[in-house]
């Protein structure tokens, strides 16, 4: 059964609380380092079926600019490297 997370773009309004509300919302261990290249290893090595989904990403982008691109472009390429993992975005609410 794959697991299915939504992540709301509306909830990470800095860098700092992107990564407390991804390490809680995908149950990320406790030794995750709160980054990008963090995030990466930890979905990377990740061995039972996921599914995030990430809407309202054009307040991400607002609240966080180019990190918020490079955020959701880490989840693409983690979702290209592990076919567990794969990933839906909205620009705005899930339809």
């Amino acid at each position: 059964m794959k697991r299915r997370v939504t992540l709301s773009g509306n909830r990470m309004k800095t860098k700092a609380s992107l990564h407390t509300y991804v390490a809680r919302k995908l149950k990320l261990p406790d030794y995750y380092g709160n980054n990008l290249d963090a995030l990466h290893d930890c979905l990377s090595e990740r061995a039972t079926p996921l599914h995030v989904t990430v809407t309202y990403t054009e307040r991400l982008k607002e609240n966080l600019g180019s990190y918020g691109d490079t955020f959701l472009q880490v989840l693409q390429d983690t979702a290209e490297e592990n076919q567990l993992i794969s990933i839906s975005v909205y620009a705005g609410k899930r339809t």
